[in-house]
């Protein structure tokens, strides 16, 4: 791992980006951006081939996590990075899981897995009518650790959330998340689909606009 002395080496605001540090160890996150961004000439590296451990998420907002994620990675490997901090906001839970999706059941003394999270998920929407939810995505990129620029972009994915799962493709609620306007679940849906319509691939999108902006 290369450690960094100082952010004068880093790349500035318009130099173009080759090499990113994405700041999670989330395979299937790693799969989706690495799709997307390999479309703009981006390799993106996983934080943990670097020996990057997983910064801690203690913000109640999605932004706030996802700038304290990128620029631990960006401090501990003197590259570039990009982060996300995103879940899972169901209307009727008044936003829950939110930004404890990933450990949503967890919080209520359960175990930490997307089997665990979604049966609490279907639990708490028992008897609710209202079933309307989103995905929601923040991206968060640093050039240097001490960025004071950095690039935000967000998405959102509409859809609902069924009681019996569909689908095997995905990670996390994607079983649970139903797409009416593709007439599926997230998780029926081929990986290219996905990647097209997602809360990521939207944030995504924007965030390339930016970057070809300062281009």
């Amino acid at each position: 791992m290369n450690e960094v002395s100082n952010s004068h080496g880093a790349p500035a605001s318009g130099t173009p980006l080759n090499k990113v540090v994405l700041a999670s160890n989330n395979a299937g996150k790693l799969r989706e951006f690495a799709a997307l961004l390999g479309a703009a000439g981006i390799e993106l590296i996983a934080q943990g081939e670097l020996g990057v451990p997983e910064a801690q998420e203690p913000h109640p907002t999605f932004v706030e996590n996802a700038l304290t994620k990128a620029r631990h990675a960006a401090k501990l490997t003197g590259l570039p990075a990009l982060a996300d901090d995103s879940g899972l906001c169901v209307r009727a839970l008044r936003g829950a899981p939110g930004v404890y999706s990933a450990r949503y059941a967890q919080l209520a003394g359960g175990e930490k897995s997307d089997a665990a999270n979604n049966a609490r998920l279907v639990s708490a929407l028992q008897g609710q009518t209202d079933r309307r939810a989103y995905y929601y995505c923040v991206l968060a990129l640093v050039r240097h650790a001490d960025d004071p620029e950095p690039l935000i972009a967000e998405g959102r994915w509409h859809g609902e959330i069924l009681d019996a799962p569909r689908g095997s493709h995905g990670f996390g609620y994607d079983p649970y998340f139903f797409v009416p306007s593709l007439h599926a679940s997230a998780a029926q849906l081929e990986p290219a689909v996905k990647n097209a319509s997602s809360h990521r691939a939207i944030a995504l999108r924007q965030l390339l606009a930016r970057l070809s902006e300062e281009a």
